[in-house]
C-alpha cells in the first residue's frame, strides 16, 4: 500500500529568494525490485548544507506562516545568485544519506524486509523513500538507524581516497580540514591498512582530537612554523597525493611546494624543472571560495584537479563499490562510527537559529534529522 511522506525542500526563487518548506507526497507501493524505507536518521553534513540553503545569506533568515504551512526564507546576494543558475524555481528534495528500516519490498526484493538499511541516493530528509533494493546496503544484526545514519559519504569519501591513491600508484596522502568526521574516519581507515597520512589542521585542539585516535603525523597551518613542519611531515611519508577540503587560497600550493621540497632534498634534480615525480592535488571542497594558487616552487610535475565522490563510484563501477559498501557496513560501529551534537525533528529544521546552529558545528560534529521525531 502507498503511504504519505513528508518532506524538506529547498527553492531559490528567481527573485533570489531561498525557501524552505516541508510538503507531503504519496510514496508507492514498491515494485518487483524495489524496497519502501522508512527513514529513521540522516546525517547534516556540510554538503547537505550546500544544498540545503545554497549561498543565501544567513542573517537574513526567518520564517512565516503560509496557508501551505511554515516557510523560511533567507535572501541570495544578487551577486551570488548566478551560481543557482540551475536549480532556480525548482523546490528540491534534499539530504545526501541515511539510514531506516524496510517495511515494504518486492517479490524479488522481500530478503530485505524489517532489515536496518543505509541509503546514498539522496532525498533522504523524508520520512519515507521508495527506491532500487539494489541502491540499499543492510546492516548486520543489531546495528541501529542512528549509527548507520553516515554510511555513505563520509566513509566511501574515505575508501574513496584510498582507492584513488592506489589506482594513481601513490604510496601515502596528504588530507586537509583532517579533524573533520571525515577526517577522523580517514585517519581510522589508514591507521587499519598501514597507510601514511600527514593531517592538516587550524587548531591545537584539532591536533589533539587526531592525536587521540592514533594519528602521527599533524601539522597546524595556523603555527609559524607550519611550511617546515609540512614539508617534513611529507618528506617522512613519502606522500605524493593530497585531497583538499579548503580548495581556495594559498594551502593547495603550499601543499604541493612542500611535496617538492621533499623530492628534490631526498633526489636532486639535474635540470630547471624540478624532480620528475609527478604530484597531486584534489580539491573536494570549498571552506574557501577565493581562487586557488601556487608557487613557483612547485616544479613541473604536478596537477589541481577536482575530486567527487558520485564521480569516483561511477569511476571504479558497481562491483568494486558494493565491496567498500560492505565493508563500510562491516565496520560501522568501529572505523566508520559518528558521533553528533544533537537531533533535530523536519519542523526544527525550518528553524532560523536551529539553522544557524547546524550551521555553525564545530570541526567534527554535526547534527542528526530524525524525520519521525515530534
Amino acid at each position: 500500500m502507498s503511504v504519505t511522506s513528508l518532506e524538506l525542500r529547498s527553492e531559490i526563487t528567481p527573485a533570489g529568494q531561498l525557501r524552505l518548506s516541508l510538503a507531503e507526497r504519496e510514496v508507492a507501493p514498491p515494485g518487483s525490485d524495489d524496497v519502501v524505507v522508512r527513514v529513521e536518521a540522516a546525517p547534516i553534513n556540510p554538503a547537505d548544507l550546500a544544498e540545503l540553503l545554497g549561498p543565501a545569506d544567513l542573517a537574513t533568515l526567518k520564517s512565516e506562516a503560509t496557508a501551505g504551512g511554515p516557510v523560511t526564507t533567507a535572501e541570495v546576494p544578487p551577486r551570488l545568485l548566478p551560481l543557482t543558475a540551475g536549480r532556480i524555481g525548482k523546490a528540491l528534495p534534499v539530504g545526501l544519506e541515511g539510514a531506516g528500516v524496510v517495511i515494504d519490498a518486492g517479490a524479488n526484493a522481500q530478503q530485505l524486509l524489517g532489515k536496518v538499511v543505509s541509503i546514498g541516493a539522496g532525498r533522504m530528509y523524508t520520512q519515507y523513500r521508495r527506491l532500487p533494493a539494489s541502491e540499499v546496503a543492510p546492516f548486520p544484526d543489531g546495528v541501529t538507524a542512528e549509527q548507520g545514519a553516515s554510511a555513505y559519504v563520509n566513509p566511501l569519501t574515505a575508501l574513496g581516497m584510498l582507492s584513488t591513491m592506489a589506482r594513481e600508484g601513490h604510496s601515502a596522502l596528504v588530507h586537509t580540514a583532517a579533524a573533520s568526521n571525515l577526517g577522523q574516519m580517514l585517519n581510522k581507515l589508514c591507521i587499519a591498512d598501514r597507510v601514511q597520512l600527514v593531517n592538516v589542521v587550524r587548531s591545537a585542539e584539532q591536533d589533539e582530537i587526531l592525536r587521540a585516535i592514533g594519528a602521527t603525523h599533524v601539522v597546524n597551518s595556523t603555527n609559524p612554523e607550519f611550511r617546515e613542519q609540512l614539508t617534513t611531515a611529507i618528506s617522512e611519508t613519502g606522500a605524493t597525493l593530497a585531497f583538499d577540503a579548503v580548495g581556495g587560497g594559498p594551502l593547495g600550493g603550499q601543499i604541493l611546494a612542500a611535496m617538492e621540497a621533499g623530492l628534490v632534498a631526498k633526489s636532486p634534480s639535474r635540470g630547471p624543472y624540478g624532480s620528475p615525480v609527478h604530484k597531486q592535488l584534489y580539491i573536494y571542497g570549498r571552506l574557501d571560495r577565493s581562487a586557488t594558487t601556487t608557487p613557483p616552487s612547485v616544479g613541473m610535475a604536478w596537477g589541481i584537479g577536482g575530486w567527487l565522490l558520485p564521480y569516483h563510484l561511477t569511476r571504479i563501477g558497481p562491483q568494486e563499490t558494493r565491496e567498500l559498501r560492505d565493508r563500510v557496513a562491516r565496520e560501522i560501529t568501529t572505523t566508520f562510527a559518528s558521533a553528533y551534537m544533537g537531533e533535530i525533528s523536519l519542523a526544527e529544521a525550518l528553524d532560523p537559529e536551529v539553522i544557524r546552529r547546524c550551521h555553525r558545528a564545530a570541526t567534527g560534529k554535526k547534527y542528526l534529522l530524525k524525520p519521525h521525531s515530534d
